[in-house]
Formats: structure tokens, sequence, C-alpha cells
């Protein structure tokens, strides 16, 4: 369930943040030592701690963590996350980095948790986009599995969806398709976006696994439920928000993907707090 970027992203967030050294924390005696907590100033879904461990074992394998809230579940102000300790110079070298981690993360999946909430008693599931932030793309599909959504593909290597330039440069839904087929037989899904009707019934007509609906208007919606009859998987996409989610899926569409529980997050308020040396 752990992005296989980790480490990776981990020792860049690192580089950024340290490059040559870190000059604040060279003036500490090598033989000091701290114990700090995590606390959360707002309520929400926490999500990040595999990152926050391999911030600091990067760091320092003497520095220890103990948890007292598991992956994903809900946090309240004021609640102590978890414990830290061990020498002071790695505890403050990645302080910034782990934090940046885990509030980012923490926020998405909160997002994500809220918008699965808005879906409650619906058998429609949410799924994310592409719309991350760069260099973090794993790190925040991961927190959207975390918090309950689903991932879509995860990039452009993994899936086929034939988008409105496509059909235009391959003169066609029918002709995409095609393309596709021969691309990429043994795919089990090929998914085509589709704005109107008209698209609709060429798409069914050509084969596809899978519907993007883009900013259908919910009588459409419904209208395009019927008509395919659970054939095949139908997806809502296009300004989708909190405010109008569970109405768009009550019209009985089988997913939604909503860019902004990734594109628009905002980190969730956290906070390091130094108890004492030990």
């Amino acid at each position: 369930m752990v992005p296989g970027d980790l480490q990776l992203c981990v020792a860049q967030a690192l580089s950024e943040d340290i490059g040559s050294g870190d000059l604040s924390a060279a003036i500490l005696p090598r033989e000091a030592r701290l114990a700090a907590r995590i606390l959360t100033r707002e309520a929400g879904i926490l999500c990040g701690q595999p990152y926050v461990s391999a911030v600091f074992r990067h760091l320092s394998a003497d520095i220890t963590i103990q948890w007292h809230v598991e992956e994903g579940a809900a946090i309240i102000p004021d609640q102590v996350i978890c414990h830290l300790e061990g020498p002071a110079a790695p505890l403050l070298s990645g302080e910034r980095t782990a934090l940046n981690f885990l509030q980012l993360l923490s926020g998405t999946a909160t997002q994500v948790r809220a918008h699965l909430d808005a879906l409650q008693g619906t058998a429609t599931k949410l799924l994310d986009t592409r719309k991350t932030l760069p260099g973090l793309r794993l790190a925040q599909k991961y927190a959207v599995r975390v918090a309950g959504g689903r991932n879509h593909r995860l990039g452009l290597f993994d899936g086929i969806l034939i988008k409105e330039n496509h059909i235009a440069a391959c003169r066609g839904i029918a002709q995409a398709l095609y393309h596709a087929r021969q691309l990429a037989p043994a795919l089990t899904r090929i998914e085509v976006e589709v704005e109107n009707v008209r698209e609709l019934e060429e798409a069914l007509g050509g084969g596809a696994d899978m519907i993007l609906l883009d900013n259908f208007p919910v009588g459409a919606l419904r209208d395009a439920v019927r008509k395919v009859n659970a054939r095949i998987p139908l997806e809502a996409s296009g300004n989708i928000s909190l405010q109008n989610i569970r109405e768009i899926a009550e019209t009985g569409v089988d997913f939604l993907s909503v860019g902004s529980i990734t594109r628009d997050v905002k980190s969730l308020d956290l906070s390091l707090r130094y108890v004492s040396p030990t």
C-alpha cells in the first residue's frame, strides 16, 4: 500500500531543505538529545506516518517514534498524534520536512473523507484524478486510498482514457477506439470521455469499456444511466463539489472523479512541540 517512490520522495524533500548541511543544527552539542510530540490543532484524518518515519530514519537510526493514532483515523483538536525522541540535531533537521508530508497528506485524506461522507448511502464510488501536486502524485494517491477513496489510473502509462483532443486527432470516437484496441489488445478497460448524448451513443457503439460523462447536467446524467442500463460503468466528472456531489451520485452513476480532492488541498494544522531534553 505504501508508494514505491516513498524513499526517493523523502530523499528529494530532505535534499531540498537541508542541501549541503543544516547550519542551524550544526551549533548543537553532538550529545544533545530531545523529546517531542506532534499534535493537531484541528479535526481531520491522519495520513502520512510512513513518510514521517522515513524522514527521521533517513537522518538517524537513533530516533524513535511512538504513534498514538492509527493511519487513516479521525483526529480532534489538541490531540497528541505521536511522541519522538532522539539526537537533537537530526530531530531538528527533519522536523519541517516530516510535518510538510504529514500536513499535506492529512489534508488530502481529510478532503477525501468529507466527500465520502457526503456519498454515504449511495452506491457511487469516489475516484481521484491526475490533478496532483507535481512530484507528489503517488503520495497523494496513497492518501486517497487511506481515506477510503479509489485511485483512477496513476498516469498516462497504466490506462487509456480517450478524451476530446484524442477524438479530434483520430477523427472520431470509433477510430480512436479502434487504434486503442490495436495498441493495447490485452487492456481490460478503455474509457472514453463524452460531452453529449451523440458521443455517448458513439462510444457505446464503438465498444468502450467505460464512459466518462464530462460536465453533464444532472438530468442528462439520469438519462445516460437509463440509456446505458448498467451495460458498462459510467463515471461523472466536472465541477463536482461537496455541495452537489450527493445529487450527482443519486443519478445512479457508478463513479465520480473529483480533481479538487488532490488539487485544492488545505494542509491540516499540525504542530511539533519539544517537551524537554532527555
